[in-house]
């Protein structure tokens, strides 16, 4: 008899905890599924060939030769002794066949002194650049995060000058904590216009999906900003350095993406100086060859923070530096 109370007992106890268990189990599912991810945004531009950059078409020419228009290159003014002009017409015929021969000669001494490079106005689907850069930083940098806000609160983004703008004075904030710097990565991808574009919004769209929400937005000049919403409400502190100081490894993420006309690289980061170079490069990109950017930095809300978890299972591709 007493053999069975114990072994009732034994089984009552098992029931209780694997009961705990799961409770537990539950209750870590629930905290993790409201934890908020906040996120800071800056973004405008358009995947359009700035005015400045276009020429005028080239048309085709009797005889199967194609000239920019009006006059240049080998087309009209070669074809006119076709047409019987003679006698009187000589004089003006070596004329224009010396300034024929001399817009030539500047085309294409201008394409030599330029690089080689593209012109982008002959083309209506250029060459461009796509370039995405991030910087991980350890979580002390708190005052990074203030000097973005005010980056988005200011920004004025319809401009091409003001969205080079965002991009200097992020590389800028970036630049100044080097002391902060835990983490790097990035590249550039070449594509032509009509596929740079989709190119340019799968990266954005990969970075924002890494937030819960984003809580300051400055998108082509609509400035937004949002409370971020509070996990549980046990979370809650007067002291926002508290939830700093809960967990090892709390991070600050940082990312630029920038659209430029023609060929643009950064280079591969492998250290710091490495990493000093590339912010250099793509925070002096001129507004007359930038299309679009994006800045996005998380965590944006005050107290919100970024574990090392998060950090390896969304950054996985981000190299130590």
């Amino acid at each position: 008899m007493r053999n069975k109370i114990q072994q009732t007992i034994k089984l009552l106890l098992k029931y209780v905890s694997l009961l705990c268990l799961v409770c537990l189990l539950t209750l870590g599912y629930a905290r993790g599924a409201l934890a908020v991810r906040s996120g800071g945004r800056i973004g405008a531009g358009s995947f359009r060939v700035p005015s400045s950059r276009t020429y005028a078409p080239r048309t085709r020419a009797p005889g199967g030769y194609y000239a920019p228009y009006p006059g240049g290159g080998f087309g009209f003014p070669f074809l006119l002794p076709f047409f019987g002009f003679g006698g009187g017409f000589g004089g003006l015929l070596s004329i224009l066949i010396f300034i024929a021969i001399a817009n030539f000669l500047t085309q294409t001494f201008r394409r030599v002194a330029s690089g080689g490079g593209e012109e982008v106005g002959y083309s209506s689907n250029p060459p461009v650049s796509v370039t995405r850069l991030q910087v991980g930083l350890l979580a002390d940098a708190r005052s990074l995060q203030s000097e973005l806000n005010k980056i988005a609160e200011t920004a004025d983004t319809n401009s091409p000058q003001g969205r080079a703008e965002v991009l200097q004075e992020t590389s800028l904030a970036l630049l100044r904590h080097p002391e902060y710097w835990v983490y790097a990565g990035g590249g550039t991808k070449q594509a032509r216009l009509n596929a740079a574009e989709g190119e340019f919004n799968r990266l954005a769209l990969a970075e924002r999906s890494k937030f819960t929400e984003e809580t300051l937005t400055n998108v082509n000049n609509q400035l937004k900003a949002v409370l971020a919403k509070d996990a549980l409400p046990g979370d809650k502190t007067d002291n926002p350095t508290d939830l700093i100081t809960q967990g090892p490894g709390e991070y600050i993420i940082v990312t630029l993406l920038a659209a430029t006309l023609g060929k643009f690289e950064i280079s591969q980061i492998n250290n710091t100086d490495d990493l000093r170079q590339a912010l250099r490069q793509i925070g002096s990109i001129s507004g007359d060859n930038l299309l679009a950017i994006e800045v996005l930095w998380t965590p944006q809300a005050e107290g919100d923070t970024l574990s090392a978890d998060d950090l390896l299972a969304e950054y996985a591709d981000l190299k130590m530096v």
